[in-house]
């Protein structure tokens, strides 16, 4: 059940107010890893330091997901919790501009997971539940205000630092989080998404907190033994881990191996990110017409064979070229992937369905730098990408596995769960 009295299904307004809340969650990350040379110098910390605030971070953020996905399925006023979540993503490098010890930089960190614990359980099943009807493209959209927190935050901040310190920066940077936390309370003051919070058996009556915890457990246990979401999941960890090592290792071999500028390397990696920001309504929009499987896998196949393509040329111009081609295949999935997870779940577990799902993500994120590493040192740059190609090609062979969803069958799994007649 929802209120929604002053907001119609017709109406974009959440979609854009939460999408712009979803590129803040990403804003204070990205800011996080221009300033982090400079908080370094600062603090005089080893690379081995740095390298443990990076992953530190990574492991806490999964960690501390599974929590955020039941907090997002008990509560049902949604707006406050993605205020919360706003609010706890920036608050913690307010402290950490004011702070001069690593440790408490590194206690930040893991604060900063608590936020996106709650933003993404929160965020896409409301997304998915308001448009229901077209839940790729509304996942789409909100993909894109990742996409531009990650591209614009360098920009803004970069011109920021030249007149201002880290320190000050981070302080500044809290305030559009604060107002848009506020924005939200109050536009989307009147969404009130329920998941089995009545009972006819009750009265109507909103059924004790004590029981629905207990309901919860139980419907979690049943959560698991759901095989295509397993199975799901796990393909977009390894999706995942072939996006992070984009992300890092990139860089290092236009810089090091192709002997690349630092500001081709940024051009690279703005094209990659603004690919990613095209692809992401357009795959959103075509998997509403044709099913989510077929976007997946041929997004899967189109960056398999970039990757091989890019690893035989070897040449600066169309590497770079050619990785915003792959960003945006491997970005237009993510969007489909999560529209697709709600599909084959019940709804009233879709905020521990997104918990379970970046979980998994953030596992496969955080071991890929560590590997690359070590395929780097050992047999040479090329043969990360290399290592990449085989990650996609896993994430299409579980993808092969899992059955296309149906309206009927996603009728049939809330029927069965909440008993609906």
């Amino acid at each position: 059940m929802e209120n929604m009295d002053n907001i119609s299904k017709r109406s974009n307004k959440p979609l854009w107010l939460i999408s712009t809340g979803h590129a803040l969650t990403h804003w204070y990350p990205a800011t996080f890893y221009l300033i982090l040379p400079l908080l370094g110098n600062e603090l005089g910390l080893s690379y081995t330091e740095i390298g443990l605030l990076l992953t530190f971070k990574a492991v806490t953020s999964s960690i501390v997901n599974l929590p955020g996905g039941m907090v997002a399925d008990l509560v049902s006023h949604k707006g406050l919790l993605m205020a919360i979540a706003l609010f706890w993503v920036g608050f913690p490098y307010l402290i950490m501009g004011l702070s001069n010890h690593f440790w408490l930089v590194l206690l930040c960190i893991s604060l900063v997971g608590v936020g996106n614990m709650l933003w993404h359980p929160s965020s896409i099943p409301t997304l998915s539940h308001i448009y229901s009807n077209k839940k790729g493209f509304a996942l789409s959209v909100h993909g894109m205000g990742s996409n531009a927190g990650d591209a614009i935050a360098p920009l803004v901040v970069g011109f920021l630092l030249t007149w201002l310190t880290w320190r000050e920066v981070v302080i500044i940077n809290v305030i559009p989080g604060l107002i848009m936390g506020v924005i939200i309370v109050i536009c989307l003051r009147d969404l009130k998404i329920q998941s089995e919070n009545q009972d006819e058996g009750n009265n109507g009556l909103e059924i004790p907190l004590q029981t629905k915890i207990k309901n919860y457990f139980g419907d979690l246990k049943e959560l698991f033994k759901n095989k295509e979401m397993i199975l799901l999941s796990s393909s977009s960890a390894f999706r995942t881990m072939a996006q992070n090592g984009l992300v890092v290792f990139v860089p290092l071999y236009l810089a090091n191996e192709l002997g690349l500028s630092m500001a081709l390397v940024g051009v690279a990696l703005a094209i990659m990110q603004a690919a990613g920001f095209v692809a992401a309504p357009l795959a959103g929009f075509y998997s509403d017409k044709v099913g989510r499987k077929k976007v997946v896998v041929f997004s899967m196949i189109m960056t398999i064979l970039l990757l091989i393509v890019l690893v035989l040329l070897q040449n600066p111009n169309l590497f770079i070229f050619g990785i915003a081609a792959i960003g945006f295949f491997l970005y237009a999935m993510r969007p489909v992937i999560q529209a697709w997870l709600m599909e084959i779940t019940p709804d009233k577990m879709g905020g521990t369905t997104i918990s379970i799902l970046f979980s998994v993500q953030g596992l496969g994120a955080s071991t890929f730098p560590l590997i690359g590493g070590v395929i780097a040192d050992t047999f040479g740059m090329l043969y990360v990408f290399y290592s990449m190609i085989v990650v996609v090609i896993l994430a299409n062979i579980v993808i092969i596995f899992i059955n296309e969803q149906t309206e009927e069958r996603k009728q049939l799994i809330n029927g069965e769960k909440l008993h609906v007649k």
